[in-house]
């Protein structure tokens, strides 16, 4: 039986939970707030299953907080718009400038279009936190915030947000958390950071912030998080960074940051997450750095130029989960010791290094182990052959690794000895003399019958390469004339059905009309493989609709498209949403919806002033459009096998997203490369009829030196603001690219401030970029398409463009490049270092052909910066006169000559 004692007790302390947790639970006391829930509730189209109307709100409203009759917090994050509220949903919250006691506002991942309100931080004056995540917003961010001083935590990341950060906020002095990632933000970091001296957290990632960073940031000691990641960011990592001895996390990755890893960085005792990754870091790492950097749990140095050897503390430390280094210039042997007891699993990327030595038992820690393109050496432990990637290496009892030759000269050239794959060492002498005579009358006439036939095949093959051009003469004859080229690759053959199921969703032509209508006010343009059209499905979401006319249109463009897609995935190119491909006279493609259009519309935009003047995008903007590209191509070129070729590469194929991100589009023009890349020339040498399917540069557009062409078009276009040049081949096209390709040289740097964008400010930092840009436009667009570089050496050469000019200029550097053609850079200036007489130029207008002329017969002293000694002003004029075309010289005897002089 329960004791009545014991029941009289609950009944008190029930009573005393019930007073403390609902005494500030009282009914909505202010009949201004309550009419401003109800116009917020209609601005901004809430249901009412989240806000009854004729419900209590303190009670029963989801997310109203309340505390003394008055509302203190409004949290509608992720919430779902009514149908009406969907149609237009735009930043109405004016009713929000009633509520004085609001210290929370929440509005992440909820869609506000448009701007924030400048009144923000007029009538919010208790506002602490203020919640604008994923909402779409546009604009710039309001001076009027910096006077929410109240303000504890700021969150703006994940919108469309553009221009400098403004000064006001160094009034927020209370700020714990400022979150201004994934925007558009632009100018430098602030110095004023150094004042919100209360910040723990401070995101200012994915934007496009330049410059260095303040040395000042290293004063914030409460700072717990920091990533300044996927900007432009330049100089050298701060030494102060050190001082931040609360930093648990950093991230500096994706950006220009240079100079050596700062061995002040062990001060930084509770860093779990330490990355650096995608810089241009160099020299050796800090010795001793990871005795102190004992809670570290990823590292992340990769994609850099770090050399030397890793420390030894780095394999013993005890919370170990991620360690990537790879892509850089590592070096030595793993160390041979046991793992301390209670280490974790992790994983571990080492590869593109120059690590050798044989395997050790250091790696048993790991989970999952890269170590590819390296040069270990000895047999392969048991417990690697599961879990571990060893390409390209020099071991024993694994497949697909590097040659002997290459790995024996990479132990030589540092002293070492090299066990040959555990085979008996080639350059020994053999065991005995004996017989000697014998064996190299063997190799005598082993080699003179091997040189017969080889001349016998090559013959044969001779023979054969006859047949068969004038077996393809017959069977196929075209006209002479220059057009397009068939669109796609290799379209099905008529009858046979693909099931394109997998590629996108399928659309009714019903969903499509409400889409758009197909109405002249929603088109694009005509485009040569079908109509765009803008529109929006039933969801909200943008796109571009492509309708096909099957009577105008190439009948199996669209098929080849869908094809591409249905083979190739990448980030690179427009997404594709999906089709319709019931009705049988017309097709229809869905894309996503790019809101920065191509870039033929982006390059000039009017300005919102009176005047209308035209504003150009800045060059790190340029520069990572032109980047994004090559990604693209190189993907095509280098990474599908068989290669492809895009075949319309030019402005208006370039469409960029909210970030200027690149989104290649117009692919129905792909096709695979021809079976034989040097199937011109050999045509040229038994003088075959060359195809008539040739573009602008005068070769087969089925070859990927067709885009690299178009490409290098592309650059100039960017560097000199002219992109009509990437759409037309007339006359006046290259008497331009004469004049222009005149005022590249890689010893003057001055010239090519004649031909840069006027719209365009390039200070100093910049002009070098600019430089190294157009001499890679000037190689690509060689008229000679096997002296062309290829797409992934472009890339590399566009991902460190001061590399192009500063190896460049130095005349050891040349010498190498040219004697080894293995590099990037000499792919880029090999077409350049030809003999005077094999250098062609761009056609003039009249048809002749200018030779080129080396600059230096004229200017013995010209340097790396342009500046000329001894009447160096003379010599550009001869320069300018003589109108060169490929500056170069013009052997690596003119080079020496140089030196001398």
């Amino acid at each position: 039986m329960v004791d009545r004692r014991s029941i009289v007790s609950f009944g008190f302390l029930f009573l005393l939970w019930f007073q403390l947790t609902f005494e500030q639970l009282e009914p909505l006391s202010s009949s201004t707030e309550r009419a401003a829930l109800l116009e917020l509730r209609s601005s901004l189209g809430l249901r009412s299953k989240e806000w009854p109307r004729k419900a209590e709100p303190c009670f029963i409203w989801k997310g109203v907080q309340c505390e003394n009759g008055r509302v203190v917090g409004i949290n509608i994050s992720g919430f779902r718009r009514t149908r009406i509220g969907r149609q237009n949903p735009q930043f109405a919250v004016d009713a929000l400038a009633n509520f004085t006691f609001l210290q929370s506002f929440n509005v992440s991942n909820f869609l506000l279009l448009g701007p924030i309100p400048d009144w923000f931080g007029q009538r919010l004056p208790s506002l602490r936190v203020l919640d604008l995540r994923s909402c779409s917003i546009n604009g710039s961010i309001p001076f009027s915030l910096g006077n929410l001083t109240s303000l504890t935590s700021l969150y703006l990341s994940d919108n469309s947000l553009t221009a400098q950060i403004p000064d006001t906020l160094r009034q927020l002095l209370g700020l714990s958390v400022l979150d201004l990632s994934r925007n558009s933000l632009t100018g430098s970091i602030p110095p004023w950071f150094t004042f919100l001296g209360n910040l723990s957290s401070l995101d200012i990632s994915a934007n496009f912030f330049s410059g260095p960073i303040p040395s000042g940031i290293g004063t914030l000691s409460k700072l717990q998080y920091l990533n300044l990641s996927h900007n432009s960011l330049t100089s050298s990592i701060p030494i102060q960074v050190g001082n931040l001895s609360s930093l648990v996390d950093l991230d500096l990755s994706v950006n220009s940051l240079s100079g050596l890893v700062p061995p002040d960085l062990r001060g930084l005792r509770n860093l779990e997450r330490l990355i650096l990754g995608n810089n241009t870091l160099g020299g050796p790492f800090p010795e001793n750095i990871f005795q102190s950097l004992l809670q570290l749990q990823f590292i992340v140095l990769s994609h850099n130029n770090i050399s030397g050897a890793l420390p030894d503390e780095l394999w013993s430390l005890p919370r170990l989960r991620f360690v990537d280094v790879s892509w850089n210039n590592f070096a030595g042997m793993l160390p041979n010791s046991s793992l301390i007891a209670n280490a974790t699993s992790a994983e571990l990327n080492i590869s593109h290094n120059l690590f050798y030595g044989g395997l050790t038992p250091v790696l048993r820690r790991f989970s999952f182990i890269d170590l590819s393109s390296n040069y270990f050496e000895g047999m392969v432990l048991d417990f690697l052959l599961n879990n571990a990637s060893l390409d390209s290496n020099c071991l024993q009892n694994v497949s697909n690794q590097k040659t002997s030759v290459e790995c024996a000269s990479f132990y030589t050239e540092r002293g070492l000895a090299f066990d040959n794959f555990g085979r008996r060492n080639l350059t020994e002498p053999p065991a005995a003399e004996n017989g000697g005579k014998n064996n190299r009358n063997k190799i005598i006439l082993a080699s003179v019958l091997g040189g017969f036939g080889l001349i016998v095949l090559m013959v044969l093959v001779l023979i054969l390469l006859l047949l068969c051009a004038r077996k393809r003469r017959n069977s196929n004859h075209r006209g002479n004339g220059v057009g397009p080229a068939p669109a796609g690759g290799s379209p099905p053959p008529p009858g046979v059905l693909i099931s394109f199921s997998t590629v996108g969703d399928s659309f009714t032509y019903q969903q499509l009309l409400q889409a758009t209508g197909f109405s002249d006010t929603n088109l694009i343009k005509h485009g040569h493989a079908g109509d765009l059209f803008n529109g929006v499905l039933e969801n909200g979401i943008p796109v571009v609709i492509r309708r096909i006319d099957m009577c105008s249109n190439k009948k199996d463009a669209y098929i080849s498209e869908l094809d591409f897609f249905r083979k190739v995935s990448h980030p690179r190119f427009v997404p594709l949403l999906g089709h319709c491909l019931d009705n049988e006279n017309e097709k229809f493609l869905v894309y996503k919806h790019m809101p920065n259009g191509d870039l033929s519309n982006c390059l000039y935009r009017k300005t919102t002033s009176e005047d209308g003047t035209l504003q150009s995008l800045d060059w790190i903007t340029r520069l990572k459009i032109a980047t994004g590209v090559a990604e693209a191509l190189s993907y095509l070129h280098h990474e599908c096998n068989p290669p492809f070729v895009h075949r319309d590469i030019q402005a208006s194929s370039i469409l960029l997203d909210d970030k200027y991100e690149v989104r290649l589009g117009s692919l129905s023009e792909v096709c695979t490369q021809e079976g034989d890349p040097h199937q011109s020339k050999i045509t040229r040498f038994l003088r075959f009829p060359q195809s008539s399917e040739q573009g602008t540069s005068g070769l087969s557009t089925s070859i990927c030196a067709y885009d690299v062409y178009c490409f290098g078009k592309i650059l100039l276009g960017l560097v000199t603001g002219k992109l009509g040049i990437s759409g037309s081949s007339d006359i006046e096209e290259k008497e331009w690219l004469e004049q222009t390709l005149s005022c590249i040289s890689i010893y003057d740097k001055e010239l090519v401030t004649k031909i840069v964008d006027p719209s365009m400010i390039v200070d100093e930092d910049f002009l070098e970029e600019v430089w190294a840009v157009a001499i890679v436009a000037r190689s690509c667009l060689n008229p000679k398409p096997s002296r062309r570089p290829p797409m992934k050496y472009v890339l590399k050469a566009l991902e460190n463009p001061l590399k192009v000019v500063r190896e460049e200029n130095s005349s050891s550097a040349r010498l190498r490049a040219t004697s080894s053609r293995g590099s990037w850079n000499a792919a880029l200036f090999g077409s350049w270092r030809q003999s005077s007489s094999d250098v062609t130029a761009i056609p003039s207008a009249s048809g002749a052909r200018i030779e080129g002329v080396s600059s230096l017969k004229h200017s013995p002293t010209t340097g790396s910066q342009g500046s000329n000694q001894n009447g160096g002003g003379d010599s550009s004029s001869r320069r300018r006169h003589s109108k060169e075309i490929f500056p170069e010289p013009s052997n690596v005897q003119d080079v020496e000559r140089l030196e001398h002089e």
